[in-house]
């Protein structure tokens, strides 16, 4: 075969991505294209390896096995070809007998440049291997014999498949470990504007990890399964479209390569592609986490108690008490996810299947109480994400709140932000709730953070959008009038403070006017102040920093004393020059002095000096707002 026909066989894989449509039981599109292109590598192998052996006839017994993704039948275009020449010649044998067989497998295909991963190994010497080497041992759990002898290549995965189960302890906790530490180095795959959809925490992996794991006696349910094939397909499919395109090895979605991906891929355009990557990928990394954590989560002896009502902690759970029913009381949702938050625990899988089950849309007013539960979540910070993921992931949480639904899993696909719509939004929120002790009003606060880019999953202006929803929502959620014209408010200047305070002279009276005019109210001021460092710092590192910080503060604070009554003029006076620069003038001295945000320079006039400063600042990575 030569490289040209190599890639005639990846294009008709390819083809697969656009002509295959699911139905109940058959692959998806993405796994389609990788069997199609192992099935049409398998015959490649099969005349490959009989060609070997009818030229240098061994008189020793040989296998050749498909490990690796080629092993499970998912070879993606331009993916490692990994195969397994196992034999069970005598050592003084292998130089002459194997040795020539595995030269004339192997040879081929390099000359038809495909990327080689490959092993010449005695039985007893990959045995050995797969007892100690987790790599060695997964490769044998998904191993697949593609030509030589049956008995001998039925032995060799019998064997692995046999040891991997008796060491299933020890492997399931490298495994484990494995598994972490590969998650930290490569970041999510939902929330990365480049995401590795192979190592990334809920990619490709985190699925072949648990197929591993459930070999070795982990417990996965079949509706899990089923999610997990419905999530792996599509980065399949992904990923399919990636190398097809970029004609290059490489699993990390980079943002010139998107709009390349999703017309391969068949998706409309690269935000829908990598809206359906971040849902895949938030889908797997959850039930990773769920099935991992339960796997190895230790045994607890402590009683069943309630910890609301009808809510219980048991095993280490919150689950719904005996008599609890969601159809009457749909506010347990809520109450449960707040016990879990409060406890640091997760809510049980049949209490989130059960209110998956019965818990149905909220369109119109909230039920009494709903509305106090969800701030209490909220106020629980960061501890409040992980039940929120949860909830989404059983669909409940669109349920409660149905404008959600079109931020679930939106994109921001730019390096500014770091999050996905809906995560950014909990991030805000979480934040929010931790700076909760600035404000009178901690429950708006919460509430405005949580819906103030709610507008980002709708067509026009987010602000705009995000005004009429509140509008809307407010009521819904049981608050008064005024309090609804709050958060209206902070949604519609929820830019106006980090906007002003770097961009503006804060010394200028008709700033600080403005933006009082703006805001109105003293409470709002508070609010917003709050609400500017939590959006800002769930939107991602560039986005807070102490000069942002500080510039936010000074504006808040003289925009404060007007609201409280005080003169604009009080705030904004600034004597320039002051007296000691006027006498460092009138003794005709060179100086650079720095007080808060402002550099004073004073030289003696020359052509090409302002330009001079200006350019020394700029090499600093300093913006010059006034001069």
């Amino acid at each position: 075969m030569t490289p040209v026909d190599r890639s005639r066989q990846i294009e008709r894989a390819a083809e697969q991505l656009s002509s295959v449509e699911r139905g109940p039981g058959a692959p998806g599109p993405g796994l389609a294209s990788c069997r199609l292109l192992a099935e049409l590598t398998d015959e490649w192998m099969l005349d490959v390896f009989d060609a070997a052996m009818a030229e240098h006839r061994p008189s020793s017994r040989v296998a050749l096995l498909a490990i690796g993704g080629y092993g499970r039948g998912e070879l993606a275009p331009q993916s490692d070809l990994d195969l397994l020449l196992v034999h069970d010649a005598k050592r003084k044998k292998v130089a002459s007998e194997i040795e020539p067989v595995a030269s004339a497998v192997w040879y081929p295909l390099w000359d038809a440049g495909v990327k080689l991963g490959h092993a010449v190994r005695r039985l007893d010497e990959q045995l050995d291997l797969a007892r100690d080497d987790l790599d060695s041992a997964t490769a044998l759990v998904t191993a697949r014999p593609l030509a030589g002898d049956d008995e001998l290549a039925a032995e060799v995965v019998a064997a692995g498949l046999e040891l991997w189960r008796q060491r299933g302890d020890r492997h399931l906790a490298e495994l484990r470990k494995r598994v972490r530490d590969r998650q930290e180095a490569a970041a999510d795959v939902a929330y990365r504007l480049e995401p590795d959809i192979k190592d990334g925490h809920g990619g490709l992996r985190d699925v072949q990890s648990l197929w591993w794991a459930r070999a070795a006696g982990l417990s996965i349910s079949g509706a899990d399964l089923v999610d997990l094939d419905l999530a792996y397909d599509l980065l399949l499919r992904a990923r399919v479209a990636l190398h097809v395109t970029s004609g290059r090895p490489g699993d990390v979605l980079r943002l010139e390569d998107q709009d390349a991906v999703a017309a391969a891929g068949g998706w409309s355009d690269a935000d829908t592609l990598m809206a359906d990557v971040a849902a895949a990928g938030r889908s797997i990394a959850w039930l990773a986490d769920e099935n991992w954590e339960r796997a190895v989560a230790p045994p607890t002896a402590e009683p069943e108690r309630a910890v609301a009502p009808g809510i219980v902690l048991r095993g280490g759970e919150i689950e719904l008490g005996e008599g609890a029913d969601p159809v009457a009381d749909p506010t347990l949702v809520l109450q449960a996810a707040v016990a879990a938050a409060r406890h640091g625990v997760r809510i049980g899988r049949a209490t989130l299947d059960r209110l998956h089950d019965e818990i149905t849309p909220w369109p119109g007013t909230w039920p009494v109480g709903a509305t106090d539960e969800l701030v209490a979540l909220l106020l629980e910070g960061h501890r409040a994400i992980d039940v929120l993921e949860a909830l989404d992931q059983r669909e409940l949480f669109a349920r409660l709140l149905p404008e959600w639904e079109p931020v679930r899993s939106k994109p921001q696909r730019n390096a500014y932000h770091r999050f996905t719509v809906d995560r950014h939004l909990w991030e805000a929120a979480a934040n929010a709730g931790e700076l909760a002790d600035r404000v009178g009003r901690p429950d708006l606060l919460v509430l405005g953070a949580l819906l103030h880019d709610l507008g980002k999953g709708y067509p026009g202006d987010h602000t705009e959008v995000g005004m009429d929803l509140v509008r809307v929502i407010g009521p819904r959620l049981g608050l008064a009038p005024a309090d609804v014209d709050v958060l209206v408010a902070m949604v519609e200047h929820h830019l106006l403070l980090p906007d002003v305070a770097v961009r503006r002279d804060l010394t200028d009276e008709a700033t600080i006017r403005q933006v009082a005019d703006a805001i109105g109210t003293v409470e709002r001021l508070e609010l917003l102040h709050a609400l500017t460092e939590a959006d800002s710092v769930a939107t991602g590192p560039s986005a807070w920093g102490e000069w942002k910080a500080g510039l936010v503060s000074e504006l808040v604070a003289r925009v404060r004393h007007v609201l409280g009554g005080g003169d604009v003029k009080e705030v904004t006076w600034r004597l320039f020059p002051d007296a000691d620069t006027l006498a460092k003038m009138a003794r005709g001295e060179f100086d650079v002095s720095r007080r808060g945000d402002l550099i004073t320079v004073v030289s003696s006039d020359a052509a090409g000096t302002f330009s001079q400063i200006a350019g020394v600042i700029s090499l600093h990575g300093l913006d010059v707002v006034s001069a």
